[in-house]
C-alpha cells in the first residue's frame, strides 16, 4: 500500500447499493441496482461503488453479476466493490463466481467486538483475517479491509487497533477502511485519531466511513478530509441504518467549498440522483435537506427577497444553478413587495402599484389561512382581485373514474378545448393515472402535448375526517422548469384533476383570435 495523503482529489466510494439497503424498508431489485449503478458511475461519476454483499441471496447474486458485466464492458471492474466476510473463503469464492475483482473484507476494529461477538482472542482473529486476505489475493481479488467499530476501538482499545494494523500492513491490502459504526465521534476526535493513525502508519491508504447518529457525520467527514484521508464513503440521501450514512450531496459541497481538496462528483447530477433514489427506495428527503431538499433554495421572508433584489445579500456559495435548480421566493403571510416582484418578474407580469398592493394583501390573507400559495396561483389571484374570470382555454367538463378489485382502473374524460368537446377513455395503474392517459389521448387530437409529471403529493389536514378537504399538489416539467399547481376538493382524484386543469391553462398560450375568426383551430406542441 502506498499512502497519498497529499492527494488533491478525495475518493468518493458510494455504498447506496449495499449499506443503503440497510435502511428499514429498502430493498432494491436487480434491475434497480443496475440502473442506480449506471447513474452513479456514468453520470454522477463517483470513484468507486460498493454494489452488494456476498452470500446474501440469489437475487443479490443476480444483481451483482449484472452490474459487473456492465462494468466490465466499460473497463470499470476494479471500481466495483463487494462486502465479504471472514468465512473460510466462501465470500471470496462467491465474488469470483459473479466476476468480481474487489472484496471489502469485514473484520473487527474494536477488542470488544472481537471478544464478545466473535468469542475469539485478538491473535486468533488477526490470523483468520490474514488467512482470508492471502486466499483472496491468491484468487486474483483486490482486498480492502473494514475495521468495524473502529471508533470504539480507538476510544477504548487503541492497542488492539494498532496491533491489528501492524499485523496486516505488509499483506496485500489496498485500503484500510475506518468506520464510525455507531456515529459516536465528533470532529475533534476524528482529527486526533487520524493523527495517531497516520503517525503510526504513514504509508497506508485509509477511507473513513461515517454514520449520522448524532447528526455529526458531515462535520466528521470534513475533519477526516482535512486530516488527509484518502477516501470517504457516502450514500445518496444518507440512506443507511438508524440515522443513516454520510449524505453524498452534503459531503461533495463541503469538500469543494470548505477545503483545499476536491471531489470528482458532478454537482449538477446530485439532485437527479437524489430524486431517482427517492423514487426507487420510497424514502422521501426532508424538505430542508441541504442541496437536494425541495425547499432549500426558497426564500420565504420578504426582507430576504428585498436584499436579494438589491444586491444578492442573502446568497451564499450554494447557488442553485450549481445543481441545475433555481431560486424561488415563497408567497404567503411573510411575503413583502420584493417577494411578489420576484415572482411577477419570473412569469413576465408587470402590475400597476395599486393592483400590486391588492394582490399582495390577498396573498397575505391566504397565507394567514394556511392556504398553500405558489407562483402558479398568481394569475388566478390577480383575476380574483380584478373580479374578472381568468380565461380558460381548456375545461374538464365531465369525468368518470372506476376502480375494481379485479380490473385495472378505467377513466372516461370529456374536455372542452377552445369550444370543441373531446372525449377519451383509458385504463391505468391507478385512478389518476387512467385519467391522465385519457386526457393525453384527447390532447393529442388537438396537438397539445402534456408536460412530464415530476411529483405528486396529497395532503390531508392532521386529524381530518374522511370527508375533509384534500389538497393535491402536482409538479410538472414545463420548458425545463418546474411548474407546481394545487387543487382542493373532498375527493383526492378530483383535487388532482383540478390541479391538472389549472396546469393546462397556465402552459397554453392565449388564443389566436385572428385564427379563430377564420375558423382555424390553433395547434400547440
Amino acid at each position: 500500500m502506498k499512502n497519498r495523503k497529499s492527494d488533491h482529489f478525495v475518493e468518493i466510494m458510494d455504498t447506496t447499493l449495499r449499506d443503503g439497503e440497510q435502511t428499514p424498508g429498502v430493498a432494491f431489485t436487480p434491475a434497480e441496482k443496475l440502473e442506480l449503478a449506471r447513474l452513479l458511475l456514468s453520470r454522477v461519476k463517483v470513484d468507486r461503488l460498493e454494489i452488494g454483499s456476498a452470500r446474501v441471496s440469489e437475487g443479490e447474486k443476480d444483481a451483482v453479476r449484472a452490474i459487473l458485466q456492465w462494468a466490465d464492458h466499460r473497463g470499470s471492474l476494479e471500481a466495483m466493490e463487494i462486502l465479504g466476510f471472514v468465512d473460510g473463503g466462501k465470500s471470496v469464492d462467491w465474488i469470483r463466481e459473479t466476476g468480481g475483482r474487489v472484496i471489502n473484507l469485514l473484520a473487527k476494529g474494536s477488542e470488544a467486538h472481537c471478544r464478545i461477538q466473535l468469542r475469539k482472542t485478538p491473535a486468533k482473529h488477526f490470523d483468520d483475517v490474514a488467512a482470508e486476505i492471502e486466499y483472496a489475493h491468491s484468487q486474483g481479488l483486490l482486498v480492502n479491509l473494514y475495521l468495524e467499530d473502529w471508533s470504539n476501538g480507538m476510544r477504548n482499545s487503541f492497542g488492539y487497533v494498532h496491533e491489528f494494523i501492524t499485523r496486516i500492513k505488509s499483506l496485500p491490502v489496498e485500503r484500510i477502511m475506518l468506520p464510525d459504526t455507531l456515529g459516536i465521534l465528533d470532529p475533534t476526535e476524528i482529527a486526533t485519531y487520524l493523527e495517531w493513525i497516520y503517525r503510526a502508519f504513514p504509508d497506508l491508504r485509509f477511507d473513513f466511513h461515517g454514520h449520522n447518529d448524532y447528526g455529526m457525520v458531515t462535520a466528521n467527514s470534513l475533519a477526516a478530509v482535512r486530516a488527509g484521508i484518502n477516501g470517504i464513503h457516502s450514500t445518496v440521501n444518507g440512506l443507511g441504518e438508524r440515522a443513516g450514512n454520510q449524505p453524498m450531496a452534503q459531503l461533495v459541497v463541503a469538500v469543494n467549498d470548505m477545503t483545499s481538496r476536491r471531489c470528482r462528483v458532478v454537482e449538477k447530477e446530485l439532485v437527479h440522483a437524489s430524486e431517482m433514489v427517492q423514487s426507487i427506495s420510497g424514502k422521501r428527503c426532508a424538505w430542508n435537506m441541504p442541496v437536494v431538499g425541495a425547499d432549500v433554495f426558497t426564500q420565504t421572508c420578504g426582507v430576504h427577497a428585498d436584499g436579494d433584489k438589491k444586491g444578492d445579500l442573502y446568497v451564499n456559495l450554494l447557488l442553485p444553478e450549481r445543481f441545475g435548480r433555481h431560486r424561488n421566493y415563497a408567497l404567503g403571510k411573510l411575503s413583502g413587495k420584493a417577494s411578489l416582484d420576484q415572482n411577477l418578474e419570473a412569469i413576465g407580469l408587470d402590475l400597476e402599484p395599486e393592483l400590486r398592493s391588492k394582490v399582495l394583501r390577498e396573498i397575505v390573507r391566504l397565507g394567514d389561512k394556511k392556504k398553500n400559495v405558489s407562483p402558479a396561483d398568481l394569475p388566478f389571484i390577480i383575476a380574483g382581485v380584478l373580479r374578472t374570470p381568468l380565461e380558460s382555454r381548456i375545461r374538464v367538463v365531465d369525468f368518470q373514474v372506476e376502480t375494481r378489485s379485479d380490473a385495472l382502473p378505467r377513466a372516461r374524460v370529456e374536455v372542452e378545448f377552445d369550444g370543441e368537446r373531446i372525449e377519451s377513455t383509458a385504463t391505468g395503474d391507478g385512478g389518476y393515472d387512467a385519467f391522465v392517459k385519457a386526457l393525453r389521448k384527447s390532447m393529442r387530437k388537438v396537438g397539445v402535448t402534456l408536460p412530464k409529471l415530476l411529483d405528486y403529493e396529497v395532503r390531508i389536514p392532521p386529524g381530518g375526517k374522511t370527508d375533509a378537504l384534500v389538497e393535491a399538489t402536482i409538479s410538472w416539467e414545463n420548458g425545463g422548469k418546474p411548474l407546481t399547481t394545487t387543487g382542493i376538493d373532498s375527493d383526492q382524484v378530483t383535487a388532482a384533476i383540478l390541479a391538472t386543469e389549472k396546469m393546462l391553462n397556465l402552459i397554453l398560450p392565449l388564443r389566436n383570435d385572428a385564427a379563430q375568426e377564420e375558423g382555424e383551430a390553433p395547434r400547440h406542441e
